[in-house]
């Protein structure tokens, strides 16, 4: 399972002209699910997400986590994170979980989050989806369980 997170001032989600997920700051979560995932790496994954300490302190040290930000989660299912780009110029995916694995788990790490108390918005799972941000810093990382 493979989450990329990147630490926003503000990000939203639009699919078909609606916007369906939106936050301040926080941090944008593109996720990616593997054949190989199950509830373990996802409760592995989620926690690490949730505290993992990108947010600045009063010395400008990454130092705080999200609850300490009071900051917010957007969750966005991102089947190409699952890609094998080893080999040639075309990804494959025989990595990447089947769409109703992939869909369970996603709904799965959401609501994980939402039950730790993390408020939570998501984008729409196999939608075209148009993601806006304002990446604050840039701080991005990519994180894999």
């Amino acid at each position: 399972m493979i989450a990329l997170i990147q630490r926003v001032k503000r990000a939203s989600v639009t699919v078909e002209g609606e916007v369906v997920g939106k936050i301040d700051q926080g941090l944008l979560v593109l996720l990616g699910v593997e054949r190989e995932d199950n509830a373990e790496k996802l409760a592995k994954l989620a926690t690490k997400v949730m505290n993992y300490r990108v947010f600045s302190d009063d010395n400008g040290k990454m130092n705080l986590n999200l609850s300490q930000v009071g900051g917010k989660l957007l969750v966005v299912s991102q089947f190409t994170l699952a890609a094998d780009t080893a080999k040639g110029l075309r990804p494959s995916f025989s990595c990447a979980a089947t769409p109703e694995q992939a869909k369970q788990l996603y709904l799965d790490f959401v609501a994980y989050c939402r039950q730790q108390g993390i408020d939570t918005e998501t984008g729409q799972f196999a939608a075209d989806m148009q993601v806006e941000l304002i990446n604050d810093g840039p701080v991005t990382f990519n994180l894999q369980v």
